[in-house]
């Protein structure tokens, strides 16, 4: 689990996993609101690294030891038989089915076209509760260490292994960037920033540029 400055977040989430038979680490990119100290509360094991998802989710699969690793972002919540479905769904990689924290028509709609925008493309985000086997991760040469983007690099690779699987469980996530930003503009944003990516831009600019947006 990557984490900067989620405080609050971690702890509605990690009652749901701690206890479970899970091995809970979560990764910390430098928070100064007191996430490191709610999560090692929680039993948590917390890692530091640089910021930036890809290499704080890599550092979190090299400090695992598990056969199955499931990528969670602090601003998810799941129902509390989340963590047993993936870990008995069969051998490979897959994601939740995805749902907003706001019942509202406009966000029921953007869960709907990204469930299938994903089940089309074999192509899913890190909102969706991603998990794959170790030997897969292994194969594909793990996470990518990159500041953006990391997810859908990630899923093109294994999807070349094997087609992703999608688990009768919902993983629902925060809307807050999109209330912050508005629906049309976010939308517009992540849609020209996967464009840009996909034609060849590097995530190295496009992480540049997303933080000065």
């Amino acid at each position: 689990m990557p984490v900067l400055n989620d405080r609050e977040a971690l702890e509605r989430l990690l009652p749901r996993l701690t206890g479970a038979g899970i091995e809970l680490i979560v990764v910390d990119g430098g928070s100064v609101d007191g996430s490191t100290e709610a999560a090692q509360r929680a039993g948590a094991r917390v890692i530091s690294t640089e910021a930036g998802r890809g290499m704080q989710l890599a550092a979190g699969v090299r400090a695992s030891t598990a056969d199955r690793v499931w990528f969670v972002h602090a601003d998810s919540m799941f129902a509390d038989h989340a963590s047993a479905k993936v870990a008995e769904a069969p051998e490979g990689w897959g994601r939740l089915q995805l749902a907003f924290d706001d019942e509202g028509l406009v966000m029921r709609v953007i869960a709907w076209f990204m469930h299938w925008r994903s089940h089309l493309t074999g192509i899913c985000t890190g909102d969706q509760g991603i998990w794959a086997d170790r030997t897969l991760l292994e194969a594909v040469g793990g996470v990518p260490m990159q500041p953006l983007m990391e997810d859908i690099e990630l899923c093109k690779r294994l999807k070349q292994r094997a087609r992703p699987q999608v688990l009768p469980v919902r993983i629902v996530t925060s809307a807050r960037r999109w209330r912050q930003h508005g629906v049309v503009r976010t939308v517009v944003r992540m849609w020209w920033f996967r464009l840009r990516y996909n034609f060849g831009a590097s995530a190295d600019q496009l992480a540049k540029e997303y933080r000065q947006r």
